[in-house]
């Protein structure tokens, strides 16, 4: 990789693995993405797309192999690394007894912000994520697509370079999905954006590349197109996880 590379090189794994005793959860997983590039990490359910980005954020060590954030290795220089990331985990962390606002000034102060800086973030995110007709309503009282959108404005509170989300449309009805992928490209100008899901419409919805990972295993890596070249979505994404039309475990390279 050439120095240009690796200095517009905003999220890489090299050689993950993570076990947890027998068990296998990812092997050898390898990828890099560049600045300015919005990427599906697709996958069927237990197949290590949420440990890999677990390693990815510093919120769990890898067994083997290393994660990088803008250039900064995740496990010697997490707390560096973490200013440069906005994340956003699958029912992520939320004070139910605050409101969106009081959470907001919570985390921004919790980041260091200075508050006049804190007060211009908190505005921005606020009309970015619109939750101006709920900034002051308890958390807990929040529907599921309103939630989200305060995870979403706490990870972007700090102006992140990167940012990394887990299943972030799972449980929104199709209207929050529609305005979620809406936002997730217009942040795509701007940023560096990895994210989780099983759902195949969000690859074609928002990604300009796709990661498939199956049984621990990265198994695709390329464009969307690419995934449907020999049929539907849904057939490519049945062969390269091992089941063909009728259930039948194929070979993961084959008709591809």
């Amino acid at each position: 990789m050439t120095d240009q590379q690796l200095s517009s090189t905003m999220i890489e794994a090299r050689g993950l693995s993570k076990f947890f005793g027998d068990f296998v959860a990812i092997e050898n997983i390898s990828f890099s993405i560049p600045k300015g590039q919005i990427v599906a990490f697709l996958g069927p359910n237990g197949a290590g797309k949420s440990t890999t980005l677990r390693i990815l954020t510093g919120f769990m060590g890898a067994s083997t192999g290393s994660a990088f954030l803008a250039g900064l290795n995740v496990s010697d220089r997490r707390i560096e690394a973490s200013g440069k990331l906005g994340y956003l985990p699958e029912n992520g962390p939320l004070y139910d007894d605050m409101t969106p606002l009081e959470s907001l000034k919570f985390f921004g102060e919790a980041r260091g912000l200075e508050e006049k800086l804190l007060a211009r973030r908190i505005e921005f995110v606020t009309d970015q994520c619109a939750l101006q007709a709920v900034l002051e309503k308890p958390i807990d009282k929040l529907s599921r697509g309103y939630r989200q959108r305060v995870g979403l404005a706490q990870a972007l509170l700090h102006d992140p370079e990167v940012l990394i989300m887990d299943e972030p449309t799972a449980g929104l009805d199709p209207n929050q999905i529609r305005d979620f992928r809406s936002n997730i490209k217009k942040l795509g100008e701007t940023k560096t954006i990895l994210l989780s899901t099983h759902i195949l419409q969000e690859v074609t919805a928002v990604a300009e590349r796709v990661l498939m990972i199956h049984e621990g295993k990265l198994v695709f890596d390329g464009l969307p197109a690419d995934l449907i070249k020999e049929g539907s979505l849904d057939e490519t994404f049945y062969k390269l996880t091992n089941y063909g039309r009728d259930g039948v475990a194929v070979n993961a390279g084959e008709g591809l």
